[in-house]
């Protein structure tokens, strides 16, 4: 895979971590990396922003490329209508991309928010980039009660267009996952009709980056260049080996 498009089911779920994560495996691996994210919104000029995050975590060797950044934490059609900035078309975003894949072995694409927030007035989305792409669509997801319903119409959505859910990883896995979040490890791959590919711990974005880089690969399945396991960290985390 060159290009990966990293959506969430909703917003503050830990995709600029998840983005992160992956990169830092692809990096220890040898690889070139780049992030691409096509509208950075809530952030003003000069403040450091989801690419700015990654690059911190995962390292300096990783490109970055933002299309547009609007100042207000709304949709990033709104943002830019309010600022009265030119919106982010799908069809740019795929052309980034694609051009980004020429020079790297992977590009990963940093929607807002969800998968079918708009990004301009004609209703355009990360699914349409994701389209024009041809890339599969990784799904970071909440743990707790609620995830199993915005996962599964994330995961309807992308069939109803045609796109390939990669799996789906747990963006913030919570220090002491309540019983809704232990039962959720089976039944995520269920709702999602896809794998379970990683569980990040909650907090792991405020680690050094060399701590996070160290301990990135146990957060992920292998394929995406970790060791995690579903059936063990479900065995460990479950509702019996929560009991146990």
């Amino acid at each position: 895979m060159t290009v990966i498009v990293v959506s969430g089911t909703g917003t503050e779920i830990g995709k600029t971590v998840t983005t992160a994560a992956v990169a830092a495996l692809a990096l220890a691996q040898g690889r070139s990396v780049a992030m691409l994210k096509p509208a950075q919104t809530g952030v003003a000029p000069g403040e450091p922003g989801d690419a700015g995050e990654v690059t911190r975590l995962a390292g300096e060797a990783i490109t970055t490329l933002e299309l547009a950044r609007f100042p207000e934490p709304l949709a990033p059609d709104t943002a830019a209508r309010r600022a009265g900035m030119a919106q982010v078309r799908a069809h740019e975003v795929a052309e980034a991309a694609t051009k980004l894949a020429a020079s790297h072995d992977l590009v990963l694409v940093e929607g807002a928010g969800g998968l079918l927030v708009r990004y301009d007035d004609e209703g355009t989305t990360l699914a349409d980039a994701a389209r024009l792409l041809g890339a599969p669509v990784l799904v970071v997801a909440s743990a707790g009660l609620g995830t199993l319903n915005t996962t599964t119409l994330t995961s309807e959505a992308l069939r109803a267009r045609g796109l390939t859910p990669l799996g789906v990883v747990i963006g913030c896995w919570p220090s002491t996952p309540d019983l809704a979040s232990r039962c959720n490890l089976a039944d995520l791959p269920k709702a999602a009709g896809t794998q379970l590919l990683g569980a990040i711990p909650e907090g792991s974005g405020a680690l050094s980056p060399a701590d996070f880089r160290s301990r990135a690969g146990s957060w992920m399945g292998p394929e995406l260049g970790g060791v995690w396991n579903s059936e063990a960290f479900g065995g460990r985390e479950g509702p019996e080996g929560a009991r146990s």
